[in-house]
Parts: structure tokens; sequence; C-alpha cells
């Protein structure tokens, strides 16, 4: 037997040391070791003090990304900065990476943004973990609004009214539908138009 012991040796090992009390790793440390280079070539973020995979860059999920961005950028020019897959720091020890984020016009040269009006993931496989876990999430950090971008069906959630247990409204908008930015009421987006 190998000093490592059996497949199924490691695999009860890890379910033990699973079920013991986890010590987070703080968002200060996180970004402390991002600085060092610690993650290079690595596509992770921090939620709720774990470090977690990111899903694969592929063209239906980068697509979607590019029109949204490009709409949101030229709409809301000198009103809010649009940032494409960059770090929010959101409650709970977490520093997600959102595939856009609307926040307030300032530098953010010392930090990241703590505030944003709107948040947007686009989900070809990761549909579960945007509903379920970064949705709830977005809404403790106080995002205003939050949409997930249904890449499978060809459709945007909508969440807003955020609280520390959630979204309190939710609603789905399809191919024929027009999407108002909570924030800013003049800006719309067709959502036809997100999957051109």
């Amino acid at each position: 037997m190998s000093a490592g012991g059996t497949a199924p040796q490691r695999a009860h090992a890890i379910d033990l040391i699973l079920a013991e009390e986890r010590r987070p790793l703080k968002r200060v440390e996180y970004d402390r070791l991002v600085t060092l280079g610690v993650f290079e070539d690595e596509r992770i973020e921090l939620l709720y003090g774990v470090l977690v995979t990111m899903s694969p860059k592929t063209p239906a999920h980068t697509s979607p990304i590019s029109q949204l961005g490009t709409i949101l950028v030229s709409a809301l020019a000198a009103r809010a900065i649009v940032r494409v897959q960059s770090p929010y720091c959101a409650a709970d020890e977490s520093e997600p990476e959102p595939d856009l984020a609307v926040v307030p016009e300032k530098s953010y040269k010392a930090a990241h943004p703590e505030r944003a009006y709107l948040v947007v993931e686009v989900a070809v496989s990761s549909a579960k973990k945007d509903r379920v876990v970064k949705g709830p999430l977005y809404a403790r950090s106080g995002v205003e609004e939050y949409w997930l971008v249904d890449v499978t069906n060809e459709t945007v959630e909508v969440y807003r009214d955020p609280s520390l247990e959630g979204f309190a409204t939710m609603t789905r908008f399809g191919l024929a539908d027009t999407l108002t930015v909570a924030a800013f009421a003049d800006v719309t987006v067709s959502v036809a138009a997100i999957f051109a």
C-alpha cells in the first residue's frame, strides 16, 4: 500500500475533514494572496470564505457578456462604471467576480467596489450556483438589482428588492421582452440583443 492510502481511504478522510468546523478565508487574506500572485493563472473567486472555481469562458458564455457590456457602457457613459469580470466586495467574506457590474462612478485603484446598482451573471452551466449561492449573496450585499442571463433558455431573470434573506421579487423575461435598469429608468435593453 502506498503512503498516501487507497482512493477510498482518501475519500473517507476528506469526508471527515469536511465534516469538521472549517476556518473560512477572510477577504483581506484572499486579497493579500492575490497581490502576492499565489493564484496566478487560476480562475477562482471567494464565496463565503471558500475558494470556488469559476466556469470556463466559452463563446456561449462570453458573447452575451460582450453584447450586454457594449449596450450598458454606451448607455451609462459618465453616470456609472461598467466592470467586466472584475472583483466585487460582497458580504460574508466574499469577493465574487460577476460577469458585469454597474457601480458608482469613482476611482477603484485602492479597493474593489462595495456597492453596485446592477450585477449580472451569465449562466451556461452555472445557473443553479448563480441562483442558489450568488443571488442571495448579492442580496445580502445590498446589490440593488441582479440579472441572471440563462443562455440555455435564452431568458433573463431579474431579481429586485434585496434583503438579508434574499431578493423579494424575481421576474423572467424572454426574447420578445425589454429590460429596464432600475437605477437608470431611461436605460433599456432588449433581451434579444443580449443573445444576438
